[in-house]
């Protein structure tokens, strides 16, 4: 069973650049190539928020276009520079956000029960859940406590060490949220987006795992008080792999092909048998 989760697409009106720099549009579409061409195909995508730039229905119709050529269900929450009603407009025929309210929904995916939270705060960078979030989260994970659960968000609750990215985490909420998963073992991963990284670490005893932007990426300045900025590194995507027995074992994978795949050269190959050193 298989989960790819995109990220921080930050789709742009047809023909604009995110910041005068990066083709997002071209990068996200590059993305979704590179998961349809996966073998095997995943089960399901998470998009854990930042599908738009600036949340105009422009861009939402451009997103849909690109995710309705997955082969696979799509989960998508918002994320800082989402707009909520037009997401819920954009993905009304999915059936998966209630008419009014924060954009949570859940769903099962094979063995795995995948909760999708709202941690958008109107008109912040910062992250918040509401008492409705958190309310929808702890009876969701009361209900299914026989399954292992993926608990998703746009804003992870840790500290990365990235100063300008550790004041707009998930703020408001995060206490709340450490208490209920930590009370909930069942969670085998709290999935978030908005760091354009790949960063892991330990949260309320569980594992929070950021996924890089398929488009641009933050600058990795850990350095106190370093500027805010991003860089056009590889972008790349997580694959979450349930093995029975074993749980989740995640893999990062780069969008752009690379060359190869090459066989190994066994060791009869080199003279007197041995392998170069």
């Amino acid at each position: 069973m298989l989960i790819a989760q995109i990220s921080d697409l930050h789709i742009r009106p047809s023909g604009v650049l995110a910041y005068g720099v990066a083709e997002t549009n071209i990068m996200a579409e590059r993305a979704i190539n590179a998961v349809s061409r996966l073998s095997p195909r995943p089960n399901a995508v998470v998009l854990t928020g930042d599908a738009a730039d600036c949340g105009l229905d422009e861009e939402y119709a451009i997103l849909r276009t690109l995710l309705d050529r997955l082969p696979c269900p799509v989960h998508v929450m918002p994320g800082n520079h989402d707009r909520r009603e037009a997401m819920r407009a954009a993905f009304a025929d999915r059936g998966c956000f209630t008419p009014e309210g924060p954009l949570n929904h859940a769903a099962d995916v094979g063995p795995i029960r995948m909760i999708c939270l709202d941690s958008l705060s109107d008109g912040a960078s910062h992250g918040e859940l509401m008492d409705e979030t958190l309310a929808f989260l702890e009876a969701d994970l009361e209900a299914h406590s026989h399954r292992p659960s993926l608990v998703c968000l746009h804003h992870p609750p840790i500290l990365c060490g990235i100063s300008h990215m550790d004041r707009i985490r998930l703020l408001r909420g995060a206490a709340e949220l450490e208490r209920i998963i930590g009370s909930h073992p069942n969670v085998e991963r709290l999935l978030a987006g908005h760091h354009h990284r790949s960063i892991q670490a330990r949260f309320a005893g569980t594992i929070c795992q950021t996924a890089p932007s398929v488009a641009h990426a933050v600058a990795l300045d850990l350095n106190p008080g370093a500027p805010s900025a991003f860089v056009l590194e590889p972008p790349g995507f997580l694959l979450h792999q349930w093995i029975e027995g074993a749980g989740f074992v995640t893999h990062t994978s780069f969008i752009d092909r690379a060359p190869g795949p090459f066989p190994f050269i066994m060791p009869d190959e080199y003279p007197g048998g041995m392998l170069p050193r």
